[in-house]
């Protein structure tokens, strides 16, 4: 049995809040400059030529990419022959997040109750935990902040079985279609099908963090992600949605074994600002 300490957690979950913030992922910044060779208007260009300035300034900076530096979601996988010592998981990760969120000058905001008095709580505190237990004697963190003006715009439809493919593909390009500039185009699409309503909306969120440009191991899901993607991108809302050829750089689309009786269809939408870090204690 391996020790951790709650110290070592806090410290590495405080510096994957400051990082994941500043530097935009390598696989993120060249699907943008692609994305710029591809555009086929003039200010389409210009929006994405502002996109990648942005990146550069704030990777040499060491500044926010975004002024909503969001809720700090987490995936923890921790290997089932560890042991945490001198405190808790979930309090050493929201420790670190308290330090991260302070010390790297990023925005707080979480408001402790969600729909009567909606008050700051300071510190960007409790954060989001998704934990797997996994064999080995170590703990992996991946933070992927999610700012509210994508998340917003992400969607849910409980679909019969006789919606097929085709009715899951119209709910993923409604959902694009009517998050208009809201979502901050171009996008990655993460779709979830399958579980439950809360594990379709779970993998549709992770299903954002796969590097862009790895397709589903199931080459059918990887014809539909090519298929989706196009049609996506069709529908013209461009960058920043202001009208263009590239509304989205990726759909990832992850699927989990469902009730014979329904469907579930996640969307989950993710800005230009796909930022993702992990770290391996």
């Amino acid at each position: 049995m391996r020790e951790i300490t709650a110290e070592q957690i806090t410290a590495v979950v405080e510096r994957l809040c400051i990082d994941s913030n500043y530097y935009l992922p390598q696989d993120v910044l060249q699907a943008l400059q692609e994305a710029r060779a591809r555009e086929t208007t003039l200010l389409g260009r210009d929006i994405l030529d502002d996109v990648l300035k942005n990146a550069e300034l704030a990777r040499t900076f060491d500044l926010p990419i975004c002024q909503d530096t969001g809720l700090a979601v987490f995936f923890v996988e921790v290997g089932q022959e560890v042991h945490i010592v001198n405190g808790g998981l979930n309090e050493a990760i929201d420790e670190g997040v308290r330090c991260g969120y302070k010390n790297g000058y990023l925005r707080k905001s979480t408001v402790a109750d969600p729909f009567l008095q909606r008050i700051n709580i300071g510190d960007n505190t409790p954060a989001i935990i998704h934990l797997s237990i996994v064999p080995g004697d170590k703990i992996k963190l991946t933070i992927a902040p999610k700012g509210g003006g994508s998340e917003n715009m992400s969607a849910l439809a409980m679909l019969m079985p006789n919606a097929g493919i085709c009715g899951m593909k119209s709910f993923v390009k409604q959902t694009v279609q009517q998050s208009g500039a809201n979502a901050c185009p171009p996008l990655i699409v993460g779709v979830g099908v399958g579980g439950t309503m809360e594990m379709a909306a779970l993998i549709a969120k992770k299903a954002l963090l796969r590097t862009i440009g790895q397709s589903h191991n199931n080459p059918q899901v990887a014809a539909v992600e090519q298929e989706l993607l196009a049609e996506i991108n069709d529908l013209g809302l461009g960058p920043q949605g202001l009208g263009g050829s590239i509304t989205a750089l990726a759909v990832h689309i992850e699927t989990f074994p469902a009730h014979f009786a329904s469907m579930p269809v996640a969307v989950n939408l993710q800005c230009h600002v796909a930022r993702h870090k992990e770290a391996l204690i």
